[in-house]
């Protein structure tokens, strides 16, 4: 069922070609807390990261962020690294779920919006 899975599921995982480059070309240099696994190509810059379940780029925590777009060499995993006091614990993007962040004057919001002083009237001949 794997191999199927992987012949046509592009957007889960991995497909076959991605898991025989990885095999021929890859390095794997490692796994973040979620699962995800992180390469770098044996010869050249590329970097690349086999997702632990759907392919989706806000699962991938900001230490690694920056060591997949080349901010950084170093690796979240390497003791050297401290995460900047501003950033704070990942959290997978929520958008299209029930727990959304929706704003207080949003449509979706239980119960009635708030008046702000800068409402406008409707215009009326």
């Amino acid at each position: 069922m794997q191999f199927i899975a992987e012949l046509f599921i592009w957007w889960h995982k991995q497909t076959l070609g991605t898991r025989w480059h990885t095999w021929l070309r890859g390095v794997h240099v490692g796994t973040d807390e979620a699962g995800n696994r992180y390469y770098k190509a044996k010869k050249g810059p590329k970097r690349w990261v086999i997702y632990n379940g759907p392919a989706d780029a806000s699962a991938i925590p900001p230490g690694w962020h920056g060591w997949m777009h080349h901010r950084t060499d170093l690796l979240p995993d390497e003791e050297r690294y401290v995460a900047q006091f501003w950033e704070k614990p990942h959290q997978a993007n929520m958008t299209g779920t029930s727990k959304a962040y929706r704003p207080q004057s949003s449509l979706l919001v239980k119960g009635q919006r708030p008046k702000v002083s800068a409402d406008y009237d409707a215009w009326s001949p």
